[in-house]
């Protein structure tokens, strides 16, 4: 019997080290992974949006760019949420309630596109709905997160942004290849119908998070409104730190850059011929090589200076990126390649890139914020870089314009490719704003001691391009950034 025990513990801590990467489980871990799991499923619908916007709405690719920039403002806004959760609370609870609420809503979102949907406008009112139901719920969970993270330690670094990325990529794993597979076998609308049950599981799971209700005290309205001018006045306290400020600074620039990614849809859809079933395909390999990548940092490069990782990232991605032109130009064609081969192959080993990059941003962004108020903070951190994100959607449709580019006329795409990528590079002589060492340190030399809002980031690579990008974000991952 004893044999028995001591084997199921050595089992229990195998799985401890080597699934959860050394984060002890619980009910409330399981719900936290549970969110980012669903956020990944959703992707099933991922496919069903583009097609939507492009075929049955005759949406131009500036048009779906800047679109999708509109459906990134709930995250750009996610502080507010925050806020909200925390001053006014449901049956005296600040998480569950909101948790529920937000899996309603992406039903009912789902749904709605499903069945009333028949303009460009009614488009991006539901697609916001469905962003800001995805962005209330990592508001809550993430909050855990970022209390869990800012108590590792340097050598463990990130370990929890890693578990939470590698369960969303998981999840868009499972319905990677059958996003593109059920639209060859329905409509557009029967996809967004089956995706509508889906965020049903975070109402489920909104029971397992560990939460006291709050004191009649707490209920006060100006104590309430106090805590929020306090919390405000030190995060603004923060972030005039030059510690934090300007890695933040360099953060915002490098997102910011334009990006052509509706366009480059629009390219391999029409102009290549590529069907759902194979962009299904293309899904499957990113998800892939997105978890790879997550495997790929934990195990060589979490300990890697962010100065370093960083600065080589911004060089990699351009240089990357670069290699659509292969494609744009059909020069792979006269190497003998074919595209949908061209296309798997590139979205490997570019996904694999984008998700080292994205990583390291997630570390910084966490150990920058001080005690107290890291969840807030890290809010804000997030919100500017997501607001890079919205400002490089619109920056590229409006690119994607002036360069004559549309669903038919595909000339200046080679442009639009080499003007996006080399822009990535303007922010390396900055490079040096990013901290070299861990800026942990520095941090609690200033630490600032009030209660903390719960607040969100966002999980989705940054800072490459790669094929992926032939099929333009989606709720959930309206607001991924593979640059170019």
């Amino acid at each position: 019997m004893s044999a028995t025990f001591s084997g199921l513990r050595q089992i229990k801590k195998t799985f401890t080290q080597t699934v959860l990467f050394g984060n002890k489980p619980s009910a409330e871990l399981f719900a936290i992974l549970s969110v980012y799991f669903v956020q990944g499923i959703l992707g099933l619908a991922r496919l069903a949006v583009s097609f939507f916007l492009k075929d049955d709405l005759g949406l131009t690719p500036a048009q779906m760019g800047a679109l999708t920039g509109i459906a990134a403002i709930p995250w750009v806004v996610k502080p507010i949420f925050g806020l909200i959760s925390d001053g006014l609370p449901i049956f005296s609870y600040r998480r569950r309630p909101y948790l529920v609420i937000s899996g309603l809503l992406g039903s009912l979102s789902w749904v709605l596109l499903a069945t009333v949907v028949d303009s460009a406008w009614l488009a991006t009112v539901t697609l916001l709905l469905t962003s800001i139901s995805v962005a209330i719920s990592d508001v809550i969970v993430d909050s855990l997160v970022v209390e869990r993270a800012r108590k590792e330690s340097l050598s463990q670094a990130g370990s929890l942004q890693s578990l939470t990325w590698g369960v969303s990529a998981f999840g868009g794993l499972i319905t990677a290849y059958l996003s593109g597979w059920l639209l060859e076998k329905f409509s557009n609308e029967t996809v967004f119908e089956i995706t509508a049950i889906f965020p049903f599981i975070v109402c489920l799971v909104a029971w397992f998070i560990s939460e006291e209700p709050i004191s009649k005290d707490e209920l006060i309205s100006q104590q309430n409104q106090s805590l929020v001018k306090q919390q405000i006045k030190q995060v603004w306290q923060a972030i005039k730190q030059k510690s934090i400020l300007l890695p933040t600074a360099f953060l915002f620039l490098w997102q910011a850059t334009p990006n052509g990614d509706s366009a480059f849809f629009y390219f391999a859809t029409n102009e290549l011929g590529f069907e759902p079933e194979f962009l299904g395909r293309v899904r499957l390999v990113t998800s892939v090589a997105a978890l790879l990548g997550v495997l790929v940092y934990q195990k060589f490069l979490k300990n890697v200076s962010f100065r370093n990782i960083l600065g080589w990232s911004v060089v990699v991605s351009s240089v990357l990126g670069m290699t659509t032109l292969i494609l744009v130009t059909h020069t792979n064609r006269l190497l003998g390649i074919d595209d949908h081969w061209f296309s798997l192959g590139d979205s490997l080993i570019l996904t694999v890139a984008g998700q080292i990059a994205f990583l390291p941003i997630l570390v910084l962004s966490a150990r920058l914020c001080p005690k107290g108020i890291e969840a807030t903070l890290f809010a804000l951190l997030m919100s500017i870089t997501n607001l890079a994100n919205l400002l490089s959607h619109e920056l590229g449709a409006l690119l994607t314009h002036w360069l004559g580019v549309t669903e038919t006329n595909f000339n200046n795409l080679w442009l639009l490719v080499i003007i996006t990528n080399l822009s990535t590079l303007l922010p390396l002589p900055l490079v040096k704003w990013l901290p070299n060492n861990d800026p942990q340190t520095q941090v609690e030399e200033k630490e600032i001691n009030v209660n903390h809002t719960g607040e969100a980031y966002e999980k989705h690579p940054l800072g490459t391009v790669s094929n992926d990008d032939i099929i333009p974000e989606v709720i959930p991952e309206f607001v991924i950034h593979n640059k170019k």
